[in-house]
């Protein structure tokens, strides 16, 4: 309501049950409210539709003055809201864009694909918890996976490899019991030409002890390069581009 009505409204000098609404006329959603037939109050035009747009023409220009819309939003315009992946069982929403083509949207994700630089080795692997993010705490809090945010990813994957790639054993305890299938890998007798092959690997195998006590632990810490479903890429499968901290 308008202050006047609202003020006789509240003086007791009219009751809501005489308010009455007729339409203004002239504009569109255009209405006006009386307390009596002699006075009449203009409402303001209701707000425009709701929603995210990446067009321009809602800003003001260069000089501070307003700009008239002189037409409504459309759909190329539109913005759709971040998609706030969250970590859990996979869950892909599939989204309709400009030309018929389809992006998918992830919204739970429970894997990635993390590259470990220094060996030239990329696995699939669990994604654990989300540890650290530089410019919003509330992403840790929720577990939120977004791009360049520090998450704990299970180490297996990587461990497999490099001790068959280099056959020494990777972030086990001194004098822990192999299984058959790692005494197999680890111990395996070679003939002298592969044996020499795995010898000049391992003068390169050193890495950094403190990659290694996460090895110990069973948790790597990655870093997210990109998460796929935030850019919403057409016609890629949904997961978590990323790479080991090493």
């Amino acid at each position: 309501l308008g202050n006047a009505a609202y003020s006789r409204v509240r003086g007791g000098e009219a009751n809501l049950g005489e308010l009455s609404v007729r339409p203004a006329g002239a504009g569109v959603g255009s209405w006006r409210v009386a307390t009596t037939e002699s006075q009449w109050l203009k409402l303001p035009s209701p707000l425009p539709h709701a929603g995210i747009s990446r067009d321009n023409w809602h800003k003001r220009r260069k000089t501070g003055g307003k700009r008239k819309p002189y037409h409504k939003k459309r759909k190329y315009e539109l913005g759709r809201p971040a998609a706030n992946t969250k970590i859990g069982p996979r869950r892909i929403h599939t989204v309709r864009v400009r030309g018929g083509n389809k992006k998918y949207r992830a919204l739970r994700l429970d894997v990635g694909n993390f590259s470990w630089g220094s060996e030239c080795c990329t696995r699939k692997t669990r994604i654990i918890d989300v540890v650290y993010n530089a410019s919003n705490n509330e992403l840790v809090r929720t577990k939120t996976l977004v791009k360049n945010c520090i998450v704990l990813i299970d180490s297996t994957p990587y461990r497999q490899w490099y001790e068959s790639h280099y056959a020494l054993p990777l972030g086990r305890k001194k004098g822990a019991k192999l299984t058959p299938e790692e005494e197999e890998i680890l111990n395996k007798k070679r003939s002298k030409k592969i044996q020499k092959k795995y010898d000049e690997r391992k003068k390169n195998a050193k890495i950094s002890s403190l990659l290694e006590e996460q090895f110990q632990q069973g948790k790597l810490l990655g870093e997210t390069a990109v998460v796929l479903e935030r850019a919403l890429l057409p016609g890629r499968d949904s997961v978590a581009e990323q790479m080991v901290m090493c």
